[in-house]
């Protein structure tokens, strides 16, 4: 019996440490959340937003219909075969008679075409085809662009929320402390309970605002877990990787650098410039149908019949009749061949192709305004990045120089809140222009950042390298 207990309490323990390994390893994996960097999440944006799937599936059309267009300068190919019975008064074809009978008949045939000609309508189809692919392919890289921008957007603003999260929790922390003191110095008489009552509405409008950060934070999490296309994002956080600092030294480019540099570089120039090619290469194909067009044809027919056939004539002068030849045979017997050449010359057709080709030229010229107008929307958008940027960073020094000034303003209050020479009141007040001055740095910063991206993805310089597939 004492062997027996001996042994269940040696096996109780062993369930018990299995048990305590199993909850360590449950709590380490989940304090052990995955933090995503920025580059991590652009790449997943990358590979797994909606809308850059449905841009690839457009690059895929447009492959599609490239092969199409070759196919015009292949010649068309197609075969036919046929059976049929005839039951009833119907012509005998070996006595040229109409009598009772039923008949049945086999034919084959093979027709191909072959446009020779067509006014070099498939030959600029085939290059408008490759044009459009490749504005296609800028299509989807500007669509990758764009999510980039976006993601690092709201990757930084879910920073900016941490950060300032952080600050509200440490000011209710020290809200807090002070409540607890002043409590003691209201009990031993140093200061009056008002300035207690003040101390308490500090705390619940501290609790407020780490309410509303907490609900901006968790509301830009999801914003980017949605442009990350994450299906749990219970968990989702991200990590601080980023640098207050111009690493790339973009701020001491000029705008008028930029700009040129951007004009080589920036992916909707390049789109608007095809789309220009693509417009011309319409304009051809309509003036094409004004041109004949020489197309060549063949084709190749037999037949076989199952019925009787006439071999001679009696004394009567009834035909006498023998069975069908062999259908092999016939198939070679009756075979015919048919080919030729077919011109075809547009004179009148009710202004159809004229409309159209001056239907493509408004189209052409749409196309040349649209890339002016890009061009001047790129210099418009690049100088106003630059002074974004520019301004962005003054006002991240400057507020950094006030933080500094309340820091130190508020340290001096707190001396003088400490030895009674300041009231709960006016403290207070240093207080919240010190917690405001710490908001407006964490806000300044990571606008600074966004706003040194912009000019760098102007610049050429993508916030992660994009990778064509």
């Amino acid at each position: 019996m004492l062997c027996f207990h001996s042994k269940y309490m040696k096996i109780n323990k062993y369930n018990s440490l299995v048990f305590a390994i199993l909850f360590g390893f449950g709590l380490t994996a989940q304090a052990q959340t995955k933090q995503w960097t920025l580059e991590e999440c652009v790449r997943y944006a990358l590979d797994n937003n909606i809308t850059i799937k449905l841009s690839e599936l457009d690059v895929k059309n447009a492959d599609i219909d490239k092969k199409d267009a070759f196919g015009n300068y292949l010649p068309s190919v197609n075969g036919n075969a046929s059976h049929s019975w005839n039951i009833g008064l119907n012509q005998d074809v070996t006595t040229g008679l109409l009598r009772n009978q039923t008949t049945q008949y086999s034919s084959v045939g093979l027709n191909a075409g072959i446009d020779i000609y067509k006014g070099l309508q498939i030959q600029n189809t085939y290059r408008r085809t490759k044009l459009s692919i490749i504005a296609s392919q800028f299509q989807l890289l500007k669509m990758q662009e764009d999510i980039s921008l976006n993601v690092a957007n709201a990757f930084l603003q879910i920073l900016s929320y941490k950060e300032e999260l952080k600050v509200k929790k440490e000011q209710l922390s020290i809200d807090e402390k002070r409540f607890k003191r002043s409590e003691e110095m209201v009990n031993a008489g140093t200061i009056p309970r008002g300035d207690l009552y003040d101390l308490k509405a500090t705390i619940a409008t501290d609790q407020q605002a780490i309410t509303v950060s907490e609900n901006n934070l968790l509301i830009s999490k999801l914003s980017l877990a949605q442009l990350l296309q994450l299906k749990e994002f219970a968990d989702f956080d991200v990590i601080d990787d980023t640098n207050a600092k111009d690493e790339n030294n973009i701020m001491a480019q000029s705008p008028i650098d930029i700009y040129n540099k951007a004009k080589e570089t920036r992916t909707e120039l390049k789109l608007a410039q095809t789309n220009l090619e693509i417009a011309e290469k319409n304009v051809a194909i309509a003036k094409g149908a004004y041109q004949p067009t020489l197309s060549g044809f063949y084709g190749f027919n037999t037949r076989a019949s199952y019925s009787d056939k006439v071999v001679g004539v009696d004394g009567n002068g009834n035909p006498i009749l023998a069975g069908p030849d062999p259908v092999f045979q016939q198939f070679s017997d009756n075979k015919g061949h048919n080919f030729g050449f077919q011109l075809n010359v547009p004179i009148f057709n009710g202004f159809a192709v004229r409309n159209n080709v001056e239907r493509n030229k408004v189209s052409l010229e749409k196309s040349k305004i649209d890339l002016e107008q890009k061009s001047l929307d790129l210099q418009r958008n690049v100088y106003t990045a630059f002074t974004n940027a520019k301004g962005a960073l003054n006002t991240y020094e400057s507020s950094t120089v006030t933080l500094e000034a309340r820091q130190q303003a508020y340290n001096y209050a707190k001396e003088k809140y400490d030895v009674g020479l300041m009231n709960s009141f006016d403290f207070t007040q240093a207080q919240t222009l010190l917690t405001n001055a710490q908001s407006d740095v964490i806000r300044t910063k990571y606008d600074y950042i966004f706003k040194i991206k912009i000019l760098e993805f102007y610049f050429g310089i993508p916030i992660v390298p994009i990778i064509s597939k």
